[in-house]
């Protein structure tokens, strides 16, 4: 069992993702890669003054990669449902998993050799995975919040509180999943943090504010200090 699955690869999955890994959870995302970024063009993310839409996924993968998040890319999730312990997501076989060492490898359900290293089991071809926690971020497609049994409101949109946790715990959902309109990639990057610091919160048991000072970063993270 892992802490915490995602599903969606956008910016509130992947945003999710890097807070959760950050920070020590083992964190899967699964990906069809079906993000409305890649027919986007930004101008209007703070700090970025004009940025392909595809190009800011790639970066996004690359930083969520540096943290260790293991990302299942063109692997859909067919079924998320609580069993009492956690939750059991259900995907289609995976055609390529990236790992957290950074490989790209085709995967089938048939094709798993026999040599891999247990990092390597884990994010394998197994079509049944199971997590503390599940954030969904699947975009306007709330088929899977519904399966699950979560609350919607008048609008049709998935009912969550300020955290982005659903009716059902341990559940969140963000971005277009939660909003009739209003789908910026700003506001959903956000939902995904939001998710992330609410469950890092009840895994620490008290609030927690995922906040780092120049003072401490070269120590903490190393290479991945930008000194520019």
């Amino acid at each position: 069992m892992t802490d915490i699955i995602v599903v969606g690869g956008g910016p509130a999955g992947l945003s999710a993702a890097l807070f959760t890994a950050k920070n020590g959870l083992e964190t899967a995302v699964f990906d069809t890669d079906s993000t409305w970024m890649h027919k986007a063009h930004l101008f209007n993310y703070p700090g970025i003054g004009s940025a392909d839409g595809s190009n800011y996924m790639a970066t996004l993968r690359d930083q969520v990669d540096d943290f260790g998040v293991e990302r299942h890319q063109e692997t859909e999730v067919t079924g998320v449902s609580a069993d009492g312990e956690g939750f059991v997501v259900e995907t289609s076989v995976a055609s390529e998993t990236k790992r957290a060492d950074g490989d790209s490898e085709a995967q089938s359900a048939s094709g798993r050799s026999s040599g891999q290293s247990p990092r390597e089991e884990a994010v394998d071809d197994d079509s049944t995975h199971s997590a503390d926690y599940v954030v969904l971020a699947t975009g306007a497609n709330r088929d899977l919040a519904e399966d699950l049994g979560c609350a919607f409101t008048d609008e049709d949109v998935v009912d969550v509180d300020v955290t982005m946790e659903t009716s059902v715990g341990d559940a969140y959902a963000t971005g277009a999943m939660v909003r009739v309109e209003e789908w910026q990639a700003v506001i959903s990057a956000g939902d995904g943090a939001a998710a992330a610091l609410n469950i890092l919160s009840k895994e620490k048991g008290e609030h927690y504010h995922d906040f780092d000072v120049p003072a401490d970063a070269e120590s903490v993270f190393g290479s991945l200090v930008d000194d520019e």
